[in-house]
């Protein structure tokens, strides 16, 4: 069976599960990881069994090496994503794809312009999850989608994260941080969207860390930490999203909901590949739906297995992560904040196709 070989630029903590899944996954064969600290690569190659550690540069040149997967820093997304086109490779990074959208724009026209494969997480959307509720609603479970509502509720990473400072740096934020999630599934059930409004706030101007090892200090907030969002789908559908830092009392909404003409239909955490799909018809209780497709657990890596697809195939929908929608969802993010900041909608200037469905029993 034909292999595409991989190496991994950035060996931090969400190293390990690709580190781990990328072997299960059947055109996938992982040679090699990188990252600045040479150490930490060589440790984690000694980990998990990868061949070789080397430095970046080295990873690049390796020409048996077709698809990298970039595990750096967001705020070194963009740069790594273009060494590794540049280089003559195709490139998958975690998400965002980059932090502004001029970076984005330079990653998808330097892959067009080298002829090679750019994708994005995440690819959760493609788990068993999100894939049952978009064959539900494909086969008309609820009648056409008409509305949606997706909250993202927390109280703020410093309760929790050692190093929760970027969060609220410009650039960070709860859109920023978990809206790539809701976003990516939102267009996977319901297409592009068109144009978005928004309002955005910071409820506590200042956060004190909560967490070892920093507990007691001080962080000033940069960035807003409260977003509402309204999102008009080409499909017609219109969506309302709110992302926040800010919920110190917990909450009880759904993560999404999908309101149809003929019912309504429960959405799973789009932060993991699983869960509960629930479906209410009208006039009926909330009932819960067997998943109709695999891919339960933390499948990170499932994107990468979809691109190599594409890459033996040559079936282009076979990549579903793919670098438009990215760069979609990238600028919708940069929209609520522009609609809030100048007091209009912002209408999309990207577009992309509705990822193509998975088959219940595709296996990557």
């Amino acid at each position: 069976m034909n292999k595409m070989k991989v190496g991994i630029i950035g060996c931090g903590n969400i190293s390990a599960v690709y580190m781990k899944n990328i072997p299960s996954f059947a055109h996938l064969e992982l040679i090699a990881c990188a990252d600045i600290d040479v150490d930490r690569a060589k440790a984690r190659a000694e980990e998990y069994g990868i061949p070789h550690a080397y430095t970046v540069q080295e990873l690049l040149n390796d020409a048996n090496i077709d698809i990298v997967i970039n595990l750096t820093i967001p705020g070194a997304h963009a740069e790594v994503c273009l060494q590794v086109l540049e280089a003559g490779k195709h490139v998958y990074v975690e998400k965002p794809l980059a932090v502004t959208r001029e970076e984005g724009l330079r990653i998808l026209e330097a892959a067009r312009r080298k002829g090679l494969l750019v994708g994005s997480a995440p690819d959760t959307f493609l788990g068993g999850g999100i894939q049952t509720c978009v064959k539900l609603i494909n086969d008309g479970w609820i009648g056409t989608p008409i509305a949606a509502t997706a909250f993202m509720m927390s109280k703020g990473h410093e309760h929790w994260h050692p190093d929760p400072e970027f969060y609220y740096a410009k650039g960070g934020g709860p859109m920023f941080d978990m809206g790539p999630y809701y976003l990516t599934a939102l267009v996977a059930l319901l297409g592009p969207i068109r144009r978005v409004t928004g309002s955005t706030g910071v409820s506590f101007p200042e956060r004190t860390i909560k967490s070892e090892k920093k507990r007691g200090q001080k962080i000033t907030v940069e960035t807003p930490t409260h977003i509402a969002g309204v999102l008009d789908f080409h499909s017609g559908a219109i969506a309302t999203l709110v992302t926040s830092f800010d919920i110190m009392g917990g909450t009880q909404l759904p993560n999404i909901e999908i309101y149809g003409s003929h019912g309504s239909l429960r959405v799973p955490d789009p932060n993991t590949f699983g869960g509960q799909v629930m479906i209410r018809k009208n006039g009926s209780d909330w009932e819960p739906i067997p998943l109709s497709h695999g891919y339960k657990e933390n499948h990170r890596g499932l994107g990468v297995a979809a691109m190599a697809q594409a890459l033996i195939s040559g079936e282009s929908t076979a990549h579903r992560a793919n670098g438009e929608l990215a760069y979609h969802v990238l600028e919708a993010m940069h929209g609520f904040h522009d609609a809030s900041n100048e007091g209009k909608h912002y209408v999309m200037q990207s577009s992309c196709e509705k990822p193509a469905p998975l088959l219940p029993d595709s296996v990557l």
